[in-house]
């Protein structure tokens, strides 16, 4: 087993690990709609908070030496279920053609009052 930490601000904050790699899966935490370089939260529309949530996972994949096409699941954490649709057509944009098993689950709040928590799996 072995942990993944980016060099940026993507830190945790908390007592758990970026990511960790056991048998070529790539487990990455739930990941913060945070920017990368200074460590600000990023308080925008729902799409723009999405589309940085799945920029930093990406840099996550990379730093474990995958990609974004070797995603097998996300699960998408969401405020409000109203949110689906803008949330669904960032997430295909970033995706393409490729399509992870994914779940999207509405909830309370998130933390730091953001709108999007995503956490993935991958293969190496």
């Amino acid at each position: 087993m072995k942990s993944i930490s980016t060099n940026n601000a993507l830190k945790p904050a908390g007592h758990y690990s970026q990511a960790i790699i056991h048998n070529d899966i790539v487990y990455i935490s739930g990941q913060l709609a945070i920017n990368p370089i200074t460590g600000e939260k990023e308080y925008g529309s729902i799409k723009e908070q999405v589309k940085r949530v799945l920029n930093n996972i990406n840099l996550i994949l990379n730093e474990a030496g995958t990609s974004k096409d070797k995603v097998l699941k996300m699960t998408v954490y969401i405020p409000d279920v109203k949110l689906w649709d803008e949330v669904n057509d960032t997430y295909s944009e970033f995706f393409e053609e490729h399509k992870p098993a994914r779940v999207i689950v509405p909830s309370r709040e998130l933390h730091f009052g953001l709108s999007v928590e995503i956490d993935a799996i991958a293969y190496i």
